[in-house]
């Protein structure tokens, strides 16, 4: 699957784009608190969370890039579908991020990856998505709205970063049928569903 929108191009993430990818992870880790892992990542650490994500299945990343010939195809961002809790019964539930390069906030590129992922799950044994938003993530808080999340509640103080406690609300969508596509521009960067980005409560 590959998807091209003008200078954007997106499609599943592959070994080559580990390290594009662990340097726009960390730079979430080390300036914010979009996402509650503390410490940088090195690309082989970061190598199996890669390899959870097949180019088939619930479990989905994708990665939108400069098409070729533009900056040399730069990451601009990218969007994952991870398991929302690793007991069985929670199989058909999956935790949803997004995160974009600070610089390629404004463009669309958050809705395009989101577009990409939900039409990609479409025909999967999915039945809900979940999206984690650390606050306040105003932008992040209007992207999963405009596809269909709704605030299932907050949970106040949940993580500690920065020498500060930090809230995360909570959104869900249902999956399946009438799932919705949004369009327009991201309001602001980071924007993690699940964790991810605006919204991040694990590792991307």
């Amino acid at each position: 699957m590959s998807l091209e929108c003008g200078e954007v191009q997106v499609r599943p993430g592959i070994e080559a784009d580990l390290v594009a990818l662990t340097e726009l992870y960390n730079h979430y880790v080390r300036e914010t608190a979009i996402t509650f892992d503390t410490e940088p990542f090195t690309p082989e650490e970061r190598r199996p969370w890669l390899l959870s994500h097949p180019e088939d299945g619930p479990h989905r990343l994708l990665v939108a890039r400069e098409s070729a010939g533009a900056r040399q195809g730069r990451l601009l961002g990218y969007a994952t579908t991870s398991p929302f809790r690793p007991k069985p019964a929670y199989r058909t539930s999956v935790e949803t991020t997004v995160y974009l390069a600070p610089e390629a906030t404004g463009r669309g590129v958050g809705t395009l990856l989101y577009k990409a992922l939900f039409e990609a799950l479409e025909g999967e044994d999915v039945h809900r998505a979940y999206a984690g938003i650390a606050l306040p993530n105003p932008g992040s808080a209007a992207l999963h709205a405009r596809f269909g999340f709704r605030h299932v509640g907050t949970f106040a103080e949940v993580g500690h970063k920065f020498g500060r406690y930090w809230d995360v609300a909570w959104y869900e969508k249902e999956l399946g049928s009438g799932q919705g596509l949004g369009s327009g521009e991201e309001l602001g960067s980071g924007q993690e569903l699940g964790s991810g980005q605006g919204k991040d409560l694990g590792s991307g």
